[in-house]
């Protein structure tokens, strides 16, 4: 697969009194395999979070095997203030014909590890974790080999919701905590810091392998992050991811910060003291990022 190496252009979402720093550059996908891979994707009707947020690793990631798959629709029923995906109330119920697209898809595009994500789908009382379910069954009873990933929302904290995706055995469970408490008000209005690490110890303790995200820059202090990671491996956690936030669009959330490559590898360093089997930190770390070498 062809790459160009290319700055991420700053654009006039960004606040202007912040300069994108030199190390913020991304590999731009082209060539022919990604628009054959491009091709599935649309071809089956499907949404993957690398297109969807513009990932600067999409083309590092689809070489590799790995893709995020966005299930449940595009409309999410929360509004994140770092987020890009729009808010509302779905009018529509479950697709159960989408596990079987993306089982598809993921077997056409010859993925070695599938992430499955979601928008939140507070509406319904199971938050849609039964197609969650039904995706991971499909793919390890029919592509023997090709493990996945979740990447799950907080079902409200309904713990029956959380069993139905946890009874069909995803080979990793994330849920991102994505910044320190003081912030969440501003960050996740709609999500709470302690049922978050809720569902992460739950999560560990149905014996699935946990994992969990934070995003540096959007208004947080080092030591909250440090914090934050200690009360993560408090759930017996076993694997973290650290990136630069950058703001999608101008009614986001601003960058307060680049925090510089040295901050990422102190805090892979403490992560990796403090007992996390793998930590995965740097400037364009994303939550699938190298997660084919996490299983």
């Amino acid at each position: 697969m062809g790459h160009i190496i290319q700055e991420i252009p700053a654009t006039q979402d960004e606040p202007q009194r912040l300069r994108r720093p030199e190390w913020l550059k991304a590999k731009i996908p082209g060539g022919a395999e990604y628009s054959k891979l491009k091709n599935i994707i649309d071809g089956h009707r499907l949404h993957t979070v690398c297109e969807e947020a513009r990932c600067p690793n999409m083309g590092e990631c689809w070489h590799s095997g790995t893709a995020t798959f966005m299930i449940l629709g595009d409309i999410c029923t929360r509004s994140c203030g770092f987020c890009a995906v729009k808010t509302g109330r779905p009018d529509y119920g479950l697709d159960w014909e989408e596990p079987r697209r993306v089982a598809d898809a993921v077997k056409l595009m010859g993925v070695k590890h599938a992430v499955i994500t979601s928008v939140n789908r507070d509406e319904r009382p199971d938050g849609g974790s039964p197609i969650f379910a039904e995706v991971i069954r499909l793919i390890h009873n029919e592509i023997p080999g090709v493990t996945v990933e979740v990447l799950i929302p907080d079902f409200k904290g309904n713990e029956e919701a959380l069993n139905v995706v946890l009874d069909a055995r995803p080979d990793i469970l994330n849920h991102n905590l994505e910044t320190v408490p003081r912030l969440y008000r501003r960050v996740r209005p709609q999500a709470n810091y302690e049922q978050s690490l809720e569902v992460l110890e739950r999560s560990k303790a149905h014996g699935s392998v946990t994992k969990t995200g934070l995003m540096l820059g959007i208004g947080e202090k080092t030591d909250e992050v440090m914090e934050v990671m200690k009360d993560v491996r408090e759930t017996n956690a076993d694997i973290l991811t650290l990136g630069q936030y950058l703001q999608p669009t101008k009614e986001h959330l601003p960058v307060e910060r680049y925090a510089h490559p040295d901050e990422f590898k102190m805090l892979k360093e403490f992560g990796l003291e403090i007992g996390f089997r793998h930590v995965e930190s740097g400037p364009l770390v994303r939550s699938s990022y190298h997660a084919e070498k996490q299983v």
